[in-house]
């Protein structure tokens, strides 16, 4: 395995097993959570094992520039909170970066503020729609606008007060809902959040923990009550949307038999397990404690013949799909994805991406409105691109580790969004062959 800067590409030659036992970054989603909630506390937050990408560092610049003051070291990250009341206005635009989650998430943190915020990001964030969660905070009294009357970035807040009231969301989304979490904690009333589906659930968690008066009244339905979070103490558990790439990466490479340490095992986000279960994998999870509301364990995987099969993913899932085609291109039979519209607005459309690397490696596989349909084979290496898409990227390099023969992923650095260091552990967990 070789990664060559100046091009920004990935060599890796396969067939390549993991052994062993590995850990892969903290969460992203808990990370950022953990630096919003840490910072409208009232007292000292300390985080540890915070995700490294630039999608959570682009959360922690923009809480600075909020008036926040944190301290980050390799080790941990201190969070000095005073409150909602102590945020002030930034003194230029916020830059989110490539951050949907960023630029979601703050947008309801500053909708109670009386001042303006201003938050843009890149190329990929300015075509991701914003609609789902400006319509929402508009409803609870908050003036926001963007481009196309706010259904695209840049959206420039103008906060005031909010009052609590029962809100539809139009879609199911962990990161519009912790938006309306966030915002509903500085507004008068009771906020009631309606989803047409559930979604992740890590805010409800960590709010409830942090004794936060909040109830779930069903599956789809949560309440809160305004307030504010104690400060909190958290080593962040492994991500499993990392550790699902691995794990595929295990389970179609002969000779693997990895153990990945440490995981937040949310039942919202290891849906994937079930579809690799359903498809024959050797593969399976121990919970060994809780933090924060969140359960941790290990999840361990082996080589096992695949078979194909029928993939709905809810919004748990929607990040893993990279990796669970990959999986498909490998099995034996034809894996459909369906209901997954959600993946042509992610940072790349990768309903289109993933028709495009998985046909560099010969996989017959047709796009569909809402997801694809793949004839699973004997995957070959190929030249895959990213498509400056980091999900894309790991499932390429997941693919070219276990065809036979060199390959190249070209647009690796795109990895920075949220795992860095994924060709190293990747390398680490090789090494043994």
């Amino acid at each position: 395995m070789s990664t060559s800067e100046a091009r920004r590409e990935l060599t890796l030659v396969g067939p390549s097993p993991l052994r062993g036992t590995m850990h892969v970054p903290g969460d992203k989603g808990i990370s950022h959570r953990a630096l919003l909630l840490g910072a409208l506390a009232r007292g000292r937050s300390r985080i540890s094992n915070l995700a490294p990408g630039d999608d959570v560092r682009r959360t922690m610049h923009a809480l600075e520039q909020l008036g926040v003051q944190i301290r980050a070291s390799a080790d941990e990250c201190t969070v000095r909170g005073a409150g909602p009341d102590a945020l002030r206005e930034p003194a230029g635009v916020i830059d989110c970066g490539n951050s949907g989650t960023t630029m979601r998430m703050l947008a309801g943190v500053v909708a109670g503020r009386s001042f303006l915020t201003v938050l843009t990001g890149d190329a990929s964030l300015s075509i991701r729609p914003m609609a789902r969660v400006v319509d929402p905070l508009r409803s609870l009294g908050a003036r926001i606008d963007g481009r196309d009357g706010g259904r695209l970035p840049p959206l420039v807040v103008r906060g005031g007060a909010l009052t609590g009231r029962r809100v539809k969301l139009g879609v199911a989304s962990g990161q519009v809902k912790t938006a309306i979490l966030l915002a509903a904690l500085q507004a008068e009333g009771v906020t009631e959040i309606v989803e047409p589906a559930p979604s992740r659930d890590h805010t409800e968690r960590m709010l409830m923990a942090l004794g936060v008066s909040l109830e779930r009244l069903d599956e789809r339905t949560v309440r809160v009550e305004p307030g504010e979070p104690s400060p909190l103490e958290l080593d962040v558990p492994g991500d499993p949307s990392s550790a699902a790439f691995f794990a595929v990466a295990a389970c179609i490479t002969p000779g693997s038999e990895l153990v990945v340490g440490d995981v937040c095992l949310n039942p919202t986000r290891i849906g994937w397990v079930d579809v690799l279960q359903r498809m024959g994998a050797r593969i399976h999870v121990a919970e060994s404690g809780r933090r924060l509301g969140e359960p941790v364990g290990d999840i361990t995987a082996e080589y096992s013949p695949l078979t194909g099969t029928t993939i709905v993913p809810g919004e748990g899932m929607i990040d893993e799909i990279p990796a669970l085609a990959v999986a498909a291109a490998f099995a034996d039979g034809v894996t459909e994805i369906r209901d997954a519209a959600e993946l042509r607005v992610k940072e790349s459309d990768r309903i289109g991406t993933i028709c495009q690397e998985l046909a560099q490696m010969g996989i017959a596989v047709e796009p569909r409105a809402d997801g694809l349909l793949i004839r699973g084979g004997r995957p070959r290496p190929g030249q895959f691109k990213s498509h400056g898409d980091h999900r894309i990227a790991m499932a390429a390099a997941v693919a070219a580790n276990a065809a036979t023969g060199e390959s190249t992923v070209r647009g690796w650095s795109s990895v920075a969004v949220s795992y860095p260091a994924f060709a190293d552990d990747l390398a680490r967990a090789t090494a043994s062959r």
